[in-house]
């Protein structure tokens, strides 16, 4: 097989100021250099589009570098070996990395891990296996210190990381699960295919009002994806001891102005809440045992995922814009080529 001499790569056109748009993209054709000493290359087979690559679009002091303007974008993918320099890769490993947003990436083999393509779909290497799976795992166990008995409230919960906080918190012995999502399809997945107990579509009126109707008695656990309106509500509606998760609040990411904040933080103190804020990065520590637990139930059924997939490099500005809208359900993932 000859080694390709060019590909695509997706690059940052400009830092957007509210929503991004097409234009915040630019597709280019760049030249694929052939791997030095210790080095592989990979054609990337999908890639992943997640809610934090546009907080990466901000400059400024964060968790992780943000992307640069003029220069490839970043995040999970998982491709194929096709030129190895290294002992520790051959050609036709198939291997997680940092390197989506282009049609091949140059690489040294510490910085990928290699998959198992005939035990999941690549994509789950993306979703429930991979990064989101890990913070949905940590998130609800070490953050919120998930308890037998506790009832759980999951906003976002129809995207990669709430659909398996609902299924985790069920199989940890949660008494009551409650998800809130944005379509009435997305209600009825929650409900007959992940096994929630009850969820809501936040469109169709007042969160506060829907949460408490869902659950009367309060809850013990808020695993937090939203922020806004959906924390105000759920800092309402803990009871004594309550927990936070906080991982992510996407109302607010293409905010151009400050959104006004909880009018209800008095709450902490009384009801005694501990609201953590967390990063997956993190808690690299658990991911042993998150494979073995999660891939366990996942081979044994007990947990599912389902996926959204856009086809081609060409269109993964719009899956990305997608996701941000909330078009997805599951895991919102890019399919770049088939296997070689």
């Amino acid at each position: 097989m000859s080694l390709p001499t060019t590909g695509r790569e997706v690059r940052l056109a400009h830092r957007p100021t509210g929503w991004p748009t097409p234009e915040t993209f630019d597709l280019v054709e760049t030249e694929v250099p052939a791997p030095g000493p210790g080095q592989v290359l990979v054609r990337n087979l999908v890639m992943s589009v997640d809610p934090y690559m546009r907080g990466r679009m901000h400059e400024g002091p964060s968790y992780v570098e943000p992307f640069q303007v003029g220069k490839a974008l970043e995040g999970g993918a998982v491709g194929e070996v096709v030129a190895s320099e290294s002992d520790a890769l051959r050609p036709g490993d198939v291997v997680l990395h940092a390197l989506g947003w282009r049609d091949y990436a140059l690489l040294d083999p510490a910085r990928t891990a290699k998959v198992d393509p005939d035990a999941a779909p690549l994509g789950a290497y993306l979703g429930v296996l991979g990064m989101p799976g890990l913070t949905a795992y940590a998130g609800l166990l070490r953050i919120a210190e998930l308890r037998e008995g506790d009832v759980v409230f999951v906003s976002g919960a129809a995207g990669a990381v709430g659909s398996l906080v609902g299924q985790l918190a069920k199989l940890k012995g949660a008494a009551r699960v409650i998800g809130s999502a944005g379509s009435a399809e997305k209600v009825k997945f929650l409900v007959e295919e992940l096994g929630f107990d009850t969820a809501f579509n936040y469109k169709d009126g007042p969160v506060h009002e829907q949460l408490r109707k869902a659950a009367p008695d309060g809850i013990d656990v808020y695993f937090d994806n939203v922020g806004g309106e959906h924390l105000e509500a759920a800092i309402g509606a803990l009871r004594t001891f309550g927990r936070v998760a906080a991982c992510g609040m996407i109302s607010m990411y293409n905010a151009v102005e400050p959104p006004p904040g909880p009018r209800n933080l008095q709450n902490i103190v009384r009801n005694r809440l501990t609201v953590r804020g967390f990063i997956v990065g993190d808690h690299d520590d658990l991911q042993e045992q998150f494979l073995r637990e999660v891939g366990g139930w996942l081979r044994e059924g007990k947990i599912t995922f389902r996926e959204t997939v856009v086809e081609g490099l060409e269109n993964a500005a719009d899956a990305f814009l997608g996701m941000m809208r909330g078009q997805n359900i599951g895991k919102m993932v890019v399919k770049l080529a088939d296997r070689a």
